[in-house]
């Protein structure tokens, strides 16, 4: 039988056990950790003669403490060291949270993104929260927000549906980009009974008029079911790989599929997607076994 005294430092050693677990989840993950993760992949019918490094980031989240502008700008100085000879950008740029000492207008994160460079451009699409922190874009249900604007404005291209034919070494590749999958929310004030997506798979890609490889961005990978063989890869970001994530496991994702598409590269029926763990916090400001991460893809 346990004695009291040995009952007591049970309990005081759990205490400071605990304590450190949620300072790490709290602090160190979120705030001081940094990983690039690495893929390498041929996709069925990806030209031979067609060497492609992809450079990807999602999730920011701009806000203070968490994702201030100086953050986000050393994390793009450490993207343009990687090589890439495209960036990527796969939304929410936002803060989806409200645990913050300050919001990042948008103009500050923009600017720190606009320092990213890559021969072949930095390229983005928008998340759902860039579409639900604007209640003017919510009340017009569509239309530009000011997160589209502020991208517009420091010369980052957005792709809302739509896709644009580019060439690295004479070979031809197309990159498309849809539009939020959950853009604007239900409720009276906006004569919507549910959530509705301005997503248009088939239109985006009817825009595609040769046989060169397309690489497809999505924010929410739950489009991934509906996806041909026809795209090479998919990228998307949105479950931040569910936050917390133990033994190759997340038990909350935001995703009508739970687990499946919670992270990383998934291959179904011959088709590649890749999900991001993201760069910043939603909902709560906690990240356990899922760091903050740049994705590096060298196709072919």
């Amino acid at each position: 039988m346990i004695s009291r005294r040995g009952l007591l430092k049970l309990m005081g050693s759990s205490f400071v056990g605990l304590m450190a677990l949620g300072g790490y989840a709290l602090a160190y993950e979120p705030l001081a950790r940094l990983t690039v993760s690495r893929y390498a992949l041929s996709p069925p019918g990806w030209p031979p003669g067609l060497k492609l490094r992809l450079v990807a980031l999602a999730d920011l989240h701009a806000c203070e403490p968490w994702m201030s502008a100086a953050r986000i700008a050393s994390i793009c100085s450490f993207a343009n060291e990687l090589g890439g000879d495209i960036t990527l950008l796969l939304g929410d740029y936002v803060s989806g949270m409200n645990l913050v000492t300050r919001y990042v207008h948008s103009s500050e994160w923009s600017k720190a993104l606009a320092t990213l460079k890559a021969p072949l451009g930095v390229h983005a699409i928008m998340g759902n929260h860039d579409w639900w922190e604007d209640r003017t874009a919510q009340t017009n249900g569509g239309g530009d927000t000011f997160a589209h604007r502020a991208l517009a404005e420091v010369g980052i291209p957005v792709y809302s549906n739509r896709a644009n034919r580019l060439e690295k070494d004479g070979h031809g590749f197309w990159l498309a980009g849809l539009e939020d999958q959950l853009a604007l929310l239900p409720g009276r004030k906006w004569g919507r009974s549910r959530m509705q997506g301005l997503d248009d798979l088939g239109g985006t890609l009817a825009q595609v008029s040769d046989d060169a490889p397309v690489i497809l961005l999505a924010h929410e990978p739950d489009i991934f079911p509906r996806v041909p063989e026809r795209v090479s890869l998919t990228l998307s970001g949105h479950t931040h790989g569910g936050q917390i994530r133990l033994f190759g496991y997340s038990p909350v994702v935001p995703s009508r599929y739970g687990d499946r598409y919670a992270y990383g590269h998934i291959v179904e029926n011959g088709r590649n997607i890749i999900v991001s763990g993201g760069l910043g916090c939603s909902i709560a400001p906690i990240r356990f076994g899922v760091p903050p991460e740049i994705l590096v893809i060298d196709l072919g």
